[in-house]
């Protein structure tokens, strides 16, 4: 017997843009605009914003800056603020830079995890354990991302027994939530489910959350199609914002604003305002000096100016 088949009644988003959306942009983006995008993102109504990571400067100089992020933030009571964490050391500054709440990062694919944390799933697993207990230990919620859960650059088609497996993994650990990534945005609906259902054989459902990029256009179909399965969590990022520097060709994670008009169409409640997204978008872009890459946005931007 197959899962629920019911759209849930709401959806949290999970705002990744400040963090995994501007990581590889090429040039610098000052810290005073970070803080203004995540001033904007929390005004629309967005419960959480993964702020910065704290990865090494010399392979992420994007990130250089998250202590003066967090440093100068506005909190809002009820938005979480995340920082992705790689290691003993990334807590240590996490921890010292007032963060409440972390994100480790694994990946079902062997050949990505070894391009992307150096180092072998098995491996990956063993350094986030100490990671996650003295977090736990600390107060802090730690949230486990998993990459090339729909497919990898280097290995093809990923097996869902593999995603389970690393998922199980870090849920065992004390991640209260698994961000399943389609990494290079290669899946499709029928795939999606599949492994969406794989997984929730191995853990519960409600721990499961979406993380996936669209660069063959078909993030928005995969997340309809979890969603009738009852996920309830889908991370995005505003503007479409991102990429993976480990994914060769891959485009930018599904944009906030066209998930927000998805889920507003289907009557699905988030809390969330499209027209302050909108404006979040816009300015992000501005910022950066491009369009943004969300249709919403494109289609709408002519009315607003």
């Amino acid at each position: 017997m197959g899962l629920s088949q019911t759209l849930p009644r709401r959806v949290r988003m999970v705002e990744v843009g400040p963090r995994d959306g501007l990581q590889n942009e090429p040039t610098a983006v000052p810290t005073t605009v970070k803080l203004a995008l995540i001033e904007r993102l929390v005004g629309a109504g967005l419960p959480v914003v993964e702020v910065g990571a704290f990865v090494s400067p010399k392979w992420v100089p994007q990130m250089a800056d998250t202590a003066a992020v967090l440093a100068g933030l506005t909190t809002m009571q009820g938005v979480d603020y995340p920082v992705l964490v790689p290691n003993a050391k990334g807590l240590e500054l996490a921890l010292a830079a007032g963060a409440r709440s972390i994100a480790v990062f694994g990946a079902a694919s062997e050949s990505f995890s070894r391009k992307n944390i150096n180092c072998s799933i098995d491996e990956s697993l063993a350094r986030f354990r100490p990671v996650c207990r003295d977090a736990l230990a600390a107060g802090l919620k730690v949230r486990g991302y998993l990459s090339c859960v729909l497919g990898c650059p280097y290995e093809g088609a990923i097996a869902s027994a593999s995603v389970a497996r690393v998922a199980k993994a870090l849920h065992e650990m004390g991640c209260y939530e698994i961000s399943l990534g389609d990494t290079i945005g290669v899946g499709t609906p029928g795939q999606a489910r599949a492994m969406v259902e794989a997984v929730a054989a191995e853990l519960p459902l409600a721990s499961l959350a979406l993380h996936f990029h669209d660069t063959y256009g078909q993030a928005l179909a995969n997340i309809l199609a979890c969603l009738e399965l009852g996920v309830t969590t889908v991370d995005s990022a505003v503007a479409g914002l991102g990429g993976c520097p480990y994914a060769p060709g891959a485009s930018g994670n599904v944009a906030s604003e066209d998930l927000l008009y998805l889920l507003d169409g289907l009557g699905i409640e988030t809390g969330v305002s499209l027209s302050a997204l909108l404006e979040a978008g816009w300015f992000i872009s501005d910022q950066l000096g491009r369009p943004p890459a969300s249709r919403v946005s494109l289609a709408r931007r002519g009315g607003h100016e």
